[in-house]
Parts: C-alpha cells; structure tokens; sequence
C-alpha cells in the first residue's frame, strides 16, 4: 500500500509501497501527483528499472521533452539524458550536472517543464558519505516570504531566460568538456519570457518563478534596476528555511516538479568517484497554453 512520508522540511517526501517497475493504478496516479503538489520533491526508494520503464512512469504524468545535448542521450530512448561523470574511450558517457548552481529546468524554452524524473543507479562515496546531493529550493515559500511592495512592484512583470547562459557557466567550470552549443542548438533554443510570478497548476498559489541558472534580466525595467532586483531574489530564494537536501542511495527514483522548486548538484565528488543518473523531463503542456509558450 502507498505510504507518503513527509521530510519534516519545507519540501519532501519519500513514498513507500510503490514498485516503479509496474504501471500505477488510476488511484496510485492520483496519489502521487497530490504528493507532488503537496511535498515538491518526492523519494521513491529501492527502485529497479529498465531504460524503458522510466520512460512509461514519467510519460504517465505528460509529454517528454528531448533535450538539445542528444550525445548523452539514452540509445533507442531520446526521452532519457543520461546524466554521468563517468568516461569510456576517452569519451563522457553523459553530462555532468554538477556544480551547475540552483536553476530550474527548462524556464529557458517557450514550453515550460513541469516535472523532473531522475533514477540513480550509481551514486558516489567517499568514507561511507554519499556524495553528489541534490538541494532544493520552496519557491511556494520564497514568494510569500517577499517584502509586499516588492510584490506589487514585479506583479505582471516577465523575465528573459536563456538557455546559453546557463551552458557557458557550465562550460567555464574546471575540467569541464562540454563543447560551445552549436548554431542550430543556439536556434533551437532562443530566449523567451515568463511571468516572474506563476499560479501553480496543482496548488492554485503564485510562485517565484526566476532563477539564477537561466533568468537574464527583467524586461519592464531599466537595466541597472533588474539587475539590482534578480539580485536580490537570487539570494533571497535560496535562504536557509527555504531549503531541502535529498540524500541519494542507488535504486532511487527521485521525482520533483520545477514550477515551484528551484535546484542544484552538490559538486563535491570527483572525476574518478562515479556519477550515473538517468532523467526524463515532463512538460507542463498539460495544463494549457500558459504553460505551453512564452509570452513574448
């Protein structure tokens, strides 16, 4: 029987009682995606997978995305990046999504996501500690817990987001091999606008929807005033209380929305403690055409 068992912090859940392997019931589904909206961030633990049975779990909760870095991709199933430190023949098997700072998957792109799923089937240790946690931000929190004039001020504002921005962060960090995006990459992916502010599809409640990993500036205002306000929000939603840490253990199926969280990959693992992970992206085209295009 499905048992939701919450963190005790301000996002997280673990849900036991669920073999992933097999489809959910209608009533399991609807379990679930209330845990979601409930928790943020949920743990299915003890997990075993095939490549194919995380596509049918996340494609069971919208359509999945196919990511522009098609080299780390999944063989057979674009639907899968696969997400590694690890080398073969000189060659990365997947991309690293460590050290990337806090971000929110695909606020970079006209249809937003609603929802990661990531599967750890190898995870790093060092002296008994695993390493390579993945933070997360309540962004549900991080709206409420702003000053209200602050609020009215930035109340139907957009902001740009730019995947690049994020992609040439990641590119300066040390050690990394990850190639320029190409120009059709660049094409298939160029800026676009949201409402800094989103009402939540599952909760009903607005959230802040900004994020250091791809926000670029606020289009309403003057240069030198957006820069000054994304600051500001940049530290204040990644504050102490706003904050969980999910611990991995391998056989982990981790499964979180990214309207209302923000995320980072703990880099503190080396090249040679390895790192293999599998994701799927689900879109929220699900919920309309608000959350199926950008808005300018």
């Amino acid at each position: 029987m499905l048992e939701v068992i919450p963190s005790g912090k301000t996002l997280g859940a673990t849900v036991a009682g669920l073999d992933l392997a097999q489809p959910l019931t209608a009533q399991d589904f609807v379990a679930v995606r209330n845990a979601l909206g409930e928790h943020g961030v949920l743990r299915f633990p003890k997990q075993q997978l095939t490549a194919q049975q995380l596509v049918d779990f996340s494609a069971r909760f919208g359509k999945l995305e196919i990511n522009v870095a098609n080299a780390y991709q999944e063989p057979g199933l674009p639907q899968i990046m696969i997400l590694s430190n690890m080398v073969e023949n000189g060659k990365p098997v997947g991309m690293s999504d460590a050290g990337q700072s806090w971000h929110t998957d695909m606020s970079y792109s006209r249809a937003i996501a609603f929802a990661n799923v990531l599967y750890g089937i190898k995870i790093p240790r060092r002296d008994s500690k695993t390493l390579g946690n993945t933070e997360f931000c309540n962004m549900h929190a991080a709206y409420e817990g702003l000053p209200g004039e602050l609020k009215e001020k930035l109340e139907g504002k957009t902001v740009l987001h730019d995947f690049n921005k994020f992609w040439e962060m990641m590119r300066r960090d040390k050690g990394s091999k990850r190639p320029p995006l190409t120009e059709a990459q660049r094409k298939a992916k160029p800026p676009v606008s949201h409402p800094i502010f989103l009402t939540h599809p599952l909760t009903g409640r607005k959230v802040l929807y900004a994020n250091p990993g791809y926000a670029m500036r606020i289009n309403e205002l003057p240069e030198a005033e957006s820069a000054e306000i994304l600051a500001f929000l940049f530290e204040h939603q990644t504050r102490a209380e706003y904050r969980y840490a999910h611990v991995w253990e391998e056989g982990d199926l981790m499964f979180w929305e990214d309207i209302g969280t923000i995320h980072n990959a703990v880099a503190d693992y080396a090249p040679h403690e390895h790192r293999y992970i599998k994701r799927c992206q689900v879109m929220a085209s699900e919920f309309g055409e608000d959350f199926a295009q950008c808005v300018a």
